[in-house]
């Protein structure tokens, strides 16, 4: 099918792109219904129906907000440091942070997946990718705290993921930028990339017990970029989709040289097949890797790094029945599976349709080996033979789909700013509402599941321009909510976001808010520096280290006067929580410590190490408001000149005024 009368060349879709960013939609003030407010209102003391979990983006971090309210509930740090929450600052959480490179302290956190049994949210983990240093993240959803992090060798950038299968058998990465595989081999000229460039697909197990996430296997491919994916489910449960770009194999100026193709790939990965390879010993071993696996434990409140070395490579283009490439109008964003499993719809984002591939006919293409050639030796299904349809023209700009579970699917279009409505069935057009501005991914709760729940569906926005208090030349992030119960969409509520919004899942509060942790028991704490009680509280010296053992509880930490500490000792302050009572948490920081805060849990240790540059009585106090008498918990710790004869005492309420000191 000559497909070109559908496409936007690279200098049309520019001018669109400038002239809709330009341009806000008329009405956009007034684009609220008037009994908006009712179906967002949570009254207070009430719960929100849904719990949503938003990307941060650049801020490396996940977001949590209430719906249909737009409260944000929390921050979850994941790939960045967090001085709220001493997040990559107490001793316990360095190691989740670090990589091959070393401790990397920040991350581009773009996509969330929630887990699944039998292809619905099953509320026991959320997972988050690193675009930027390639790492995939579990967060506990009876915590709300990250409980790992995996790197991921041989990968140049980890956009396509976290995706993960209908039973979260495995999460899935797909390298955004292909590379030359790690190791020596990597040092070639950029221009070599047709030759020496490849992609690979990750395969990250997932222990249904616990969590504990294993590098399976990973998949080499032709040098592409993998930009999304999906799993199948139902009737495709054992295939996995990418969407890809720059099949041109370009290295440079892609905006230019990575849209020439009128077409790119969805790649369809049977990874049932891929599990049979391995079982027969196709699988090349690759050694001589180094990859970062952080585990934080919550007995012990501490993490630790193991590097791994090795990991099992399939080559896709050796092994028969693995991969196939279906062509798809240029530069395709999102590839989404319908609750079926049957249908799969491509976002070409220079396309002025989207077109709607079946699984049914996926499986008779290649059964009746209708192919077209092969790209880098992986056969290329005829697009006819796997194409269902096409919605035809509808919008500027697709890029990604959700399911309303009713027979509908919803896209984002980022160009003309809108979510267009579209029936699976006949591919006919239902309804379209605009988006203040130019939308990116949006989300339906459950969207991406066998059973979606069509309430409401959320835009996440790229630009704001009027629709908040201007706050100079950066703008508010946002979100926009949309009522969809009946049959026309209707805008409900604008809401603010961290930055920047990428992709968000949501799922029913009553799957998760029962199961959430109130206080870590004191009688299990196995930190090795735990202090069940002020009786146990003391400072030791182990050569020029200084171990600060202190509770805290309200209002006063035990010690609280410190003296005997000399110029280039280390101190080592090990704060233990006492509290048995939900949402009594103690922070605790010292003048001058170049690092952050400790932000500790009751019935928690956490370290905060400090290496005081000068000698004089510093304070330390609690830094989250425990008590009336929060003001008045603090301490001092004296600091002395190296050499000094000053003991090392330790006290609390005992080290009176001295007389005569007035």
């Amino acid at each position: 099918m000559e497909l070109k009368k559908y496409l936007l060349t690279g200098l049309a879709a520019a001018t669109l792109f400038s002239t809709f960013q330009a341009c806000k939609p008329k009405g956009a003030g007034e684009a609220v219904s008037g009994n908006a407010a009712e179906k967002t209102y949570v009254a207070p003391g009430k719960y929100d129906e849904f719990y949503n979990f938003v990307s941060g983006g650049f801020s490396g971090q996940l977001s949590v907000y209430g719906l249909p309210s737009g409260r944000l509930l929390r921050v979850i740090p994941v790939f960045s440091l967090d001085p709220e929450k001493g997040w990559g600052f107490s001793e316990e959480t360095k190691p989740m942070l670090e990589t091959s490179h070393g401790n990397v302290p920040w991350d581009d956190l773009h996509h969330v997946q929630l887990s699944k049994t039998d292809g619905n949210y099953d509320g026991r983990w959320v997972f988050a990718n690193a675009n930027n240093t390639p790492r995939l993240a579990r967060i506990d959803l009876t915590t709300f705290r990250t409980a790992e992090i995996l790197e991921l060798p041989n990968s140049g950038g980890n956009h396509s993921s976290p995706f993960i299968t209908e039973n979260t058998e495995y999460v899935v990465a797909g390298t955004r930028f292909s590379v030359p595989l790690d190791g020596e081999g990597g040092d070639v000229p950029i221009n070599t990339f047709k030759k020496n460039f490849r992609g690979t697909l990750s395969f990250v197990s997932v222990d249904k017990n616990d969590g504990n996430m294993e590098l399976a296997f990973q998949i080499e491919t032709p040098g592409v970029n993998y930009d999304l994916s999906r799993a199948g489910k139902g009737v495709s449960h054992g295939w996995f989709f990418f969407s890809t770009y720059n099949t041109e194999q370009a290295n440079t100026l892609l905006e230019v040289n990575a849209s020439k193709n009128d077409k790119d790939f969805v790649l369809a990965v049977n990874w049932k097949k891929a599990e049979e390879y391995i079982k027969a010993g196709k699988g090349k071993k690759v050694s001589g890797l180094k990859y970062a696996h952080n585990k934080y434990d919550e007995k012990s409140h501490t993490s630790k790094t193991e590097f791994k070395t090795e990991t099992l490579v399939l080559n896709a283009e050796e092994l028969e029945g693995l991969c196939y490439y279906i062509p798809c109008p240029k530069s395709p964003h999102g590839v989404d599976v319908d609750p079926s499993g049957e249908y799969i719809v491509g976002s070409g984002k220079l396309a002025a349709l989207i077109p709607v591939f079946s699984f049914s006919k996926i499986q008779k293409a290649i059964e009746g080996k209708q192919f077209e050639g092969k790209f880098g030796g992986i056969p290329i299904i005829k697009y006819e033979a796997a194409l269902y349809g096409e919605v035809e023209k509808p919008g500027l700009g697709p890029l990604h789909t959700e399911f309303d579970g009713k027979g509908n699917a919803i896209t984002s279009f980022f160009v003309s700013s809108e979510l267009v409505k579209w029936n699976i069935k006949d591919l006919k057009i239902i309804d379209r509402v605009p988006t203040y501005y130019s939308t990116g991914h949006l989300m339906i709760p459950g969207g991406d599941t066998k059973n979606p729940d069509g309430k409401y569906v959320i835009a996440y926005n790229k630009i704001t321009k009027d629709r908040f208090l201007p706050t100079g030349p950066e703008l508010s992030q946002s979100a926009q909510i949309f009522d969809i119960s009946g049959d026309k969409m209707q805008l409900i509520l604008d809401f603010p976001t961290i930055g920047e919004p990428h992709y968000a899942q949501a799922i029913r509060a009553e799957k998760v808010k029962d199961k959430s942790v109130k206080i870590f028991k004191i009688e299990e704490n196995t930190n090795p520096h735990v202090t069940k009680g002020e009786k146990d509280a003391r400072v030791e010296r182990k050569g020029n280290q200084i171990h600060v053992y202190i509770t805290s509880v309200r209002s006063h930490f035990s010690p609280d006067n410190i003296e005997g500490v000399q110029l280039g000792d280390e101190v080592f302050f090990h704060v233990t929580n006492i509290e048995q009572d939900w949402d009594m948490p103690h922070g605790f920081a010292v003048k001058g410590a170049k690092n952050g805060e400790l932000l500790v849990m009751p019935g928690e240790t956490q370290t905060l190490k400090w290496v005081p540059d000068r000698i004089g009585v510093f304070p330390f106090y609690c830094t989250d408001f425990c008590s009336a008498l929060h003001q008045e918990m603090q301490g001092y710790i004296r600091i002395s000149k190296k050499g000094s004869n000053v003991p090392l005492t330790y006290s609390l309420g005992t080290n009176l005024p001295a007389e005569g000191a007035n």
